[in-house]
């Protein structure tokens, strides 16, 4: 009955739909024909909405069709709604691929400066609405921010257990002896893991996970080694350690190139198989966006190899979209790059 709201219903997309295209043909068939329903169904779905809010919208006469006084009121809200509707799944789908939108994505220091040159513009590339926001630090701070959401993705080294996430491997590289130039073994091939058994070794602070993979190395090879007092913070101070004869070191083998620039540091190759890690993704379990994730693992993995001796996990890149796909070529319509690398604090522990 119009004059008391019917408190078990609610106003429907349907009837808002309906009410609104009386309101604009001031007529019901042509109301109808405009939604691509019979007027009969048109004429449903407008009683329904008048139920629903216990109020005559409209004024049906044989000749015409008005609106009340309180359609008058209620038109431009119900176009406000329906717009608002319309909005909302406009973002949902726009979000149904994260590729498209922003990412938090943490990092941790012995990757970062060796991959992001060529993971950033390759990324931009390829996924040109992407915007990326890097926070680089430590494993265990990364993997708690990701846990608690204020990441997307992390990139680690594997394994990285931890409840309720999801790791994809990416690639595996070795490592290598880094050592002061004019060693005995600079630039030789061949190297026994004993050997470290008498070299000293200098290592990265605690916390660091290459510090862990370099002694599980040596213990897996049945080597305690020399360990010398320096601790430091970041490779690239270890690395100028060594090359001011401090001790040696291991170092990851997307790390040569740039640590070995300057011609102030040699390396040697340890014998088959050499040690190494296995450097994965690693995103919530829960974030619905598995597909997707995969896709970027793959896509990150192809480009590191493009430029560093690793190798890219086994099945990891038989899903990889060819840059000319689907979603390339939409992307490349839409608009310039965006990928960002805004500088953040540590995250706290």
């Amino acid at each position: 009955m119009i004059g008391m709201s019917n408190l078990g219903a609610q106003p429907t997309r349907a009837g808002l739909r309906a009410f609104v295209a009386v309101a604009e043909h001031r007529h019901f068939r042509a109301a109808a024909e405009s939604l691509g329903i019979s007027q009969p169904s048109l004429s449903q779905a407008l009683a329904s909405l008048e139920a629903a809010v216990g109020l005559r919208l409209v004024e049906r006469a044989t000749r015409r069709v008005m609106l009340t006084s309180d359609g008058r009121q209620l038109l431009a809200p119900a176009v406000a709604a329906l717009d608002a509707y319309d909005a909302f799944c406009a973002a949902a789908a726009g979000r149904g691929d994260p590729l498209t939108d922003h990412l938090t994505v943490g990092i941790i220091p012995t990757v970062a400066p060796y991959v992001l040159p060529v993971l950033l513009p390759g990324l931009a590339e390829r996924y040109p609405r992407l915007e990326i926001t890097l926070v680089e630090d430590q494993t265990a701070r990364l993997l708690t921010a990701l846990s608690e959401g204020r990441l997307d993705l992390a990139v680690l080294a594997l394994p990285a257990d931890a409840p309720g996430l999801t790791q994809v491997p990416m690639y595996d590289e070795d490592f290598v002896l880094a050592l002061p130039p004019g060693h005995r073994l600079a630039e030789t091939t061949g190297v026994e893991m004993t050997a470290l058994a008498s070299l000293p070794l200098l290592l990265l602070a605690e916390g660091h996970c290459l510090r862990d993979q370099a002694l599980d190395a040596c213990q897996q090879a049945g080597v305690r080694p020399e360990h010398d007092a320096t601790r430091a913070a970041s490779l690239q101070t270890v690395v100028h350690c060594v090359a001011s004869g401090l001790g040696v070191t291991l170092l990851p083998a997307s790390a040569i190139a740039a640590e070995t620039a300057s011609g102030a540091l040699a390396t040697a190759s340890f014998t088959s198989p050499a040690p190494g890690r296995s450097i994965g993704l690693v995103y919530r379990s829960g974030s619905g966006r598995d597909h997707a994730y995969r896709e970027l693992a793959a896509t990150m993995a192809a480009l590191v190899a493009t430029q560093h001796p690793v190798r890219a996990a086994t099945g990891l890149l038989a899903g990889l979209r060819a840059p000319g796909s689907d979603r390339a070529a939409v992307e490349r319509s839409g608009t310039a790059s965006r990928a960002g690398t805004a500088g953040r604090a540590p995250l706290s522990r």
